[in-house]
């Protein structure tokens, strides 16, 4: 399968502004790439990429007074098969976990643990088996939150999004990272490009995803508390232990965002099609 993606972003500024930007593919897809991969900043400016402390591409710039806009557009391979199933896969003790999974257990700005602990024990606890007890946390959250664009809020934590019910994709994710790492099991946020493919189009403008890996049996596997169900054609573009490590811009001064538009889409009839 062939998948189209990118964005058209711009930003309004009054004085020059530094700027980190996370919308590159993850280097762990770019061996997909079937297109040029490049970040277009206009008016143009000096950029330098780098990996962060995570493992994800960032590019950082100064942005001039007036408006900087920032595009992509590029073709991705995917495999078509959506999320893996792994009811088998077992977790690990702490003890037996690899020294770079540790930070994925731990609390972090949006992932507020020591408030939700006692919950997660008494929900999750009881629950035997490491896949069974993360897909019942999926379950719980998926049923717990109400989706709505309206309801999204920068600064909402995984304990208030439990108490207020209400949410967008990241508050679905940081919920189920929160309840993951309550009951040991390592777990880390993730941001990419989800399209409508394989199931019916969604009327809302697209947007970025946001969705969870837990470390069970040895290696990381795919959820999503919001969909909960597994999806076909995720692209991520960074993993951090919370929404804070991914933020898709940061600015270092004021910088108030002026156009915001991403594309997913299958490319029907692959790359002949597309070329």
């Amino acid at each position: 399968m062939i998948i189209r993606a990118g964005y058209d972003i711009a930003f309004d500024s009054y004085q020059e502004v530094p700027m980190v930007v996370l919308l590159s593919v993850h280097p762990s897809r770019q061996q997909d790439l079937r297109s040029e991969h490049k970040i277009e900043v206009s008016p143009r400016v000096v950029t330098r990429d780098g990996l962060d402390p995570f493992g994800n591409t960032w590019s950082r710039f100064v942005a001039p007074a007036g408006r900087i806009e920032i595009r992509n557009d590029f073709l991705i391979e995917d495999s078509g098969q959506p999320d893996e199933s792994a009811p088998a896969a077992q977790q690990w003790d702490v003890n037996n976990l690899p020294d770079e999974v540790l930070p994925f257990l731990y609390g972090s700005r949006y992932c507020d643990t020591q408030r939700l602990t006692n919950l997660a024990w008494s929900l999750f606890g009881p629950i035997a088996g490491g896949w069974q007890r993360v897909q019942a946390i999926c379950d719980y959250v998926h049923q717990r939150i109400q989706f709505g664009y309206h309801h999204a809020r920068s600064d909402r934590t995984a304990s208030e999004g439990h108490e207020e019910r209400v949410g967008v994709c990241r508050d679905f994710a940081h919920l189920a990272v929160a309840l993951c790492r309550c009951i040991n099991i390592p777990a880390r946020y993730c941001t990419g490009y989800l399209g409508d493919i394989g199931v019916p189009k969604d009327p809302a403008p697209m947007d970025f995803s946001a969705w969870f890996e837990v470390f069970l049996g040895g290696r990381w596997f795919t959820f999503d508390a919001r969909h909960n169900v597994p999806r076909i054609g995720r692209i991520v573009i960074a993993r951090g232990r919370d929404a804070a490590d991914v933020a898709i811009s940061t600015q270092f001064g004021s910088a108030a965002l002026a156009r915001f538009n991403v594309v997913t889409e299958e490319v029907k009839g692959g790359l002949s099609q597309a070329a």
